[in-house]
């Protein structure tokens, strides 16, 4: 059985930053998914969330490395999370050497969040904090762990949740797409039941809203298009003071038919 998908993506320079350094990818046709939310500054996040974008799109869409053969559905599953992997590690490899032949470009990075669809589950990967939610039954739920410093101290039990969430460095990542050494991605495996809705996202939206705030955004009734609007006019509402980009991902179990995505970079009306 093969999983069908509605999806729709945006993305916003919010209230003030000068530009946009977030880029993402919504491909239902080929079954993948991503957001990538630059760093650097003097435009090189721009950069180097383009190039990620760029780099592990392509190798999705070429299907390198991915083993067509293997039958059984765990089997497919893995090959789909080592494919996903391979991609941002491609993307990693690609802002690497754009920073070998620019010296101008060096420190640039960039943090991903990609998602990719098998028969009856989903790979998702991450580096950074980009996240991934799933909202089932109304219920939702973070699928991603950030990689950055403040989250390390609560998980060791040094802040809470309140205080991590008004750091002064809760922007601070730990991994990083782009850095000196090899990318250490985090993929995992999730089966998928019909009415299921992915929200990919850059941190411009969450460091803005609570995950309450953005699951009552999500149990609507409304477009996924008028959903992602919606969420991007709560985080400017808030203050916007990153760029936000927000994917949404509905998916149908039974094979229902699929629509084309909408992506566009449209700032929504206030």
């Amino acid at each position: 059985m093969t999983l069908r998908v509605r999806a729709a993506g945006l993305s916003d320079v919010g209230r003030t930053r000068a530009h946009n350094e977030d880029s993402f990818s919504v491909d239902v046709d080929n079954g993948f998914f991503l957001v990538a939310d630059g760093m650097g500054g003097h435009g090189n996040g721009e950069v180097a969330s383009s190039l990620t974008i760029e780099a592990a799109s392509g190798f999705l869409r070429q299907g390198e490395n991915a083993d067509s053969e293997e039958q059984s559905e765990s089997g497919m599953a893995n090959s789909i999370s080592r494919t996903l992997r391979s991609a941002i590690e491609a993307g990693h490899d690609r802002v690497v050497r754009a920073v070998a032949e620019d010296e101008a470009l060096t420190g640039m990075g960039t943090t991903v969040v990609g998602l990719m669809l098998g028969s009856q589950s989903v790979s998702v990967a991450h580096v950074g904090d980009s996240r991934a939610y799933l909202l089932r039954d109304a219920g939702l739920h973070l699928v991603t762990e950030d990689h950055t410093w403040v989250n390390e101290q609560v998980k060791a039990g040094y802040l809470s949740q309140d205080q991590a969430r008004s750091h002064p460095l809760k922007s601070v990542v730990t991994r990083a797409i782009g850095g000196e050494h090899d990318v250490d991605v985090e993929v995992q495996e999730i089966e998928v039941e019909s009415g299921d809705l992915f929200l990919l996202c850059s941190d411009g939206l969450t460091t803005m809203l609570s995950d309450e705030e953005i699951r009552t955004h999500l149990v609507t009734d409304e477009d996924l298009e008028d959903r992602c609007a919606a969420l991007v006019r709560h985080a400017n509402a808030c203050g916007g003071v990153d760029n936000i980009t927000v994917i949404l991902l509905d998916i149908d179990a039974d094979g229902g038919a699929g629509t084309q995505p909408t992506a566009t970079g449209a700032t929504p009306e206030d």
